[in-house]
């Protein structure tokens, strides 16, 4: 006799792993959540976060939340028990991120989890840039764990050039230490469909990818399309990286972030933030978001 359920309704057949994504009421954690949720049972799915009631709002749509404070690991074990697949997303401290994330790896490995994806940083192997060394230094965890891993190395969000906006449109630049260097900066929205795709799908274990968008851009260039779209004179400021990081002090960063960006700068002046491959793209199966619809789409924000 034909199985007329099986036919129709095959994923009430199909036996669903446990998946689990650590920051998950974080900009990206959001995200990846989402995406998931497009072909994975919301039962399936751990919403791993420090603060359980800021995920109320996933619980509605019928995902387990967990407590995971990175900083308490204790929290952790628990979080992850039962979980095969766990996105661990980078921690958002400036500095201090290493131990936060060994003890993520150290309880997924505890826990049995077959498989952990981690954001990393585009080009960390080699990067230049000081934001690369605890990403660097992660991926090394990560490979003495002998866990099965995906590395994800993402490329600057446009989202980072997209805040300063408001100060580009009033005073007429765009500030920073780059100079003529590329960035191949992607949405966040990319990298999120990029990291529920790895833990959606088979075959990544072992792979490290560069993620980085289709379209690369200089600042100069990102001042022209601001100038295009707005119909004002907005132009880019090359400055020194001390005078950069002053820029940055005085609006109200901490000084350790500053820095940290400042740095950045002067690395994609080098290079460190461009990458061609087109391995995002190829993940999402779609082009990557163009700068010229963020842009558009800050201006209707």
């Amino acid at each position: 006799m034909v199985d007329i359920q099986r036919i129709f309704l095959p994923n009430q057949e199909k036996d669903w792993p446990m998946y689990a994504v650590t920051g998950a009421t974080g900009q990206l954690g959001r995200l990846v959540i989402e995406a998931l949720l497009k072909t994975i049972p919301a039962d399936r799915i751990v919403a791993a976060v420090r603060d359980p009631e800021k995920g109320k709002d996933l619980a509605q749509h019928g995902v387990i939340v967990r407590e995971a404070d990175y900083s308490r690991p204790e929290t952790l074990g628990p979080a992850f028990a039962g979980v095969e697949k766990l996105l661990l997303i980078s921690s958002t401290e400036v500095v201090g991120r290493l131990p936060r994330h060994r003890a993520v790896i150290d309880a997924a490995t505890q826990a049995g989890v077959s498989l952990i994806a981690y954001t990393s940083m585009l080009h960390a192997g080699t990067s230049p840039a000081m934001l690369a060394d605890e990403h660097r230094q992660t991926e090394e965890v990560i490979a003495a764990s002998g866990l099965p891993a995906v590395i994800l190395r993402n490329g600057w969000y446009t989202e980072n050039h997209l805040m300063a906006f408001p100060m580009a449109l009033e005073y007429g630049a765009f500030v920073g230490a780059a100079k003529d260097g590329r960035f191949s900066s992607a949405a966040r929205q990319d990298y999120a469909e990029a990291a529920a795709m790895v833990l959606a799908s088979e075959g990544h274990a072992g792979k490290t990818y560069e993620l980085a968008a289709d379209q690369a851009y200089s600042l100069a260039e990102l001042a022209a399309e601001v100038s295009r779209q707005s119909g004002k004179s907005v132009v880019y400021n090359d400055l020194s990286e001390a005078a950069y990081r002053e820029v940055l002090t005085s609006a109200g960063l901490p000084s350790d972030l500053a820095g940290l960006l400042a740095d950045a700068d002067v690395a994609a002046s080098c290079g460190a933030l461009f990458d061609d491959s087109g391995a995002l793209g190829r993940l999402i199966g779609r082009p990557t978001t163009l700068l010229q619809s963020m842009v558009a789409a800050a201006f209707r924000d």
